[in-house]
């Protein structure tokens, strides 16, 4: 009970956390930037608008098989608790 207690206020509080973060947050390496900086430079009609998209969506991959993995490793150990 007092560790069903523990992990659910644990959980809550994480929660919290996650949601105050600042959702707006734009990734964008150190060479990538400058690359774009550069090409923006050289030509005026240059659009970097996709880039950072590009970059989050190839960020995704391996936080979704995270996700996965630790998803297939809860359900393992309730079964070993349950049988």
């Amino acid at each position: 009970m007092k560790k069903a207690a523990i992990t659910g206020l644990f959980t809550f509080l994480l929660g919290l956390l996650l949601c105050i973060a600042p959702i707006s947050a734009q990734a964008q390496c150190s060479m990538c930037k400058t690359q774009v900086e550069s090409a923006r430079g050289d030509k005026d009609e240059y659009d970097a608008s996709g880039l950072n998209k590009g970059i989050l969506m190839l960020m995704t991959v391996p936080y979704v098989l995270m996700g996965v993995v630790g998803f297939i490793w809860y359900r393992h150990s309730q079964a070993k608790k349950q049988g």
